[in-house]
């Protein structure tokens, strides 16, 4: 779980990794822009630092998102996006045309908010929601 009031070299050290510019400057970008592509990620840490790798970014990426200082989500058909938001269990409006993606509270209760009508013996801590349909801008351009 993601201490939001800590900083976020005080966030690296808590999960065991190391601070580094790229990985201070990723997460500094992502929380000023949720739901960011790696792509977007990317632009944003070389706008920061100047020339950085792409897969020094995947690896900034991944190394958070494995330690629980990002969420990863995969809407089908789009590129994952990254976000800062770990702490709970919120679920995500996604547009079909543009991709812009929202967050979503937790629609009953706590986690994992949803119950499945079988568990086949799984024990279920989370759900994943995701809401599709078309953002105020592409719903608005097709008129």
């Amino acid at each position: 779980m993601t201490n939001h009031r800590a900083g976020p070299a005080d966030q690296l050290r808590a999960v065991g990794l190391r601070v580094t510019a790229p990985r201070l400057a990723a997460l500094d970008w992502i929380s000023r822009h949720p739901h960011a592509t790696a792509e977007q990620v990317t632009d944003g840490v070389r706008g920061r630092l100047g020339s950085v790798s792409t897969q020094a970014v995947y690896d900034v990426l991944n190394a958070c998102t494995r330690t629980g200082l990002l969420r990863r989500i995969e809407p089908a058909g789009h590129p994952a996006r990254y976000e800062t938001r770990t702490s709970d269990n919120h679920h995500h409006l996604v547009c079909r045309v543009c991709g812009r993606t929202e967050d979503v509270d937790c629609v009953v209760g706590a986690a994992p908010c949803l119950e499945p009508s079988a568990s086949g013996g799984f024990t279920v801590d989370e759900a994943e929601v995701v809401f599709w349909g078309l953002c105020p801008d592409c719903a608005r351009a097709r008129g």
